[in-house]
């Protein structure tokens, strides 16, 4: 019997795990994001991304016109969160702050990032940040994908980088799903019915 022996390169297919997800499934369906939809609350007592002065969350990260809700411990169970908050978590906690750790982006954190105005203006922070951290993740190749994190990442410094981008691909797919279902949500809310219609 023959054994054959394949060599896989696991940059790439890192890479694509989540490079076909955002492809495919995830980034054409953001396209179109409004304002509404991304400051909508659903449920009363959402966390939101809101205009300076007009949080009553215990926190508020941000130092420009607009600040992220949140607290620290959260509360259990934590609030509701708008698309605007998802986003600015994917963006920051999610992104931003690992493309900073690992891949020579401005240091940021939740109380450092400028929020996003509009759904637009945060759909290219997210573009934005997305490309780095893709282009961050070629730069490794084969070798740095063994690397240890390193203290950046707190528990987990020991941990190799691999490790990272899976748990990343998985952030990502995640709550930009959940964003996908909170527009569809709005969508059929808002939506007039039939009689109404006629």
């Amino acid at each position: 019997m023959t054994h054959l022996t394949t060599h896989l390169t696991w940059n790439p297919l890192l890479r694509d795990q989540l490079g076909w997800h955002w492809t495919h499934q995830l980034r054409e369906r953001l396209v179109g994001l409004t304002d509404d939809e991304y400051f909508w609350e659903p449920v009363p007592g959402c966390w939101s991304v809101r205009p300076r002065g007009t949080s009553s969350a215990p926190l508020q990260g941000g130092p420009g016109a607009m600040t992220i809700d949140f607290a620290m411990p959260p509360p259990d169970p934590p609030p509701f969160t708008t698309i605007a908050w998802r986003l600015g978590h994917v963006i920051v906690g999610v992104l931003a702050m690992r493309n900073a750790a690992h891949f020579g982006r401005a240091p940021t954190d939740y109380h450092a990032f400028g929020y996003a105005e509009t759904a637009e203006q945060a759909l290219a922070q997210l573009d934005a940040e997305y490309a780095m951290w893709r282009a961050g993740v070629e730069s490794l190749g084969e070798a740095g994908l063994a690397r240890p994190c390193g203290e950046a990442e707190g528990p987990y410094a020991e941990r190799p980088l691999a490790e990272l981008v899976l748990h990343i691909n998985r952030e990502l797919i995640h709550h930009l799903a959940e964003v996908c279902l909170l527009r569809d949500l709005h969508l059929h809310t808002h939506r007039p019915n039939r009689q109404e219609a006629s």
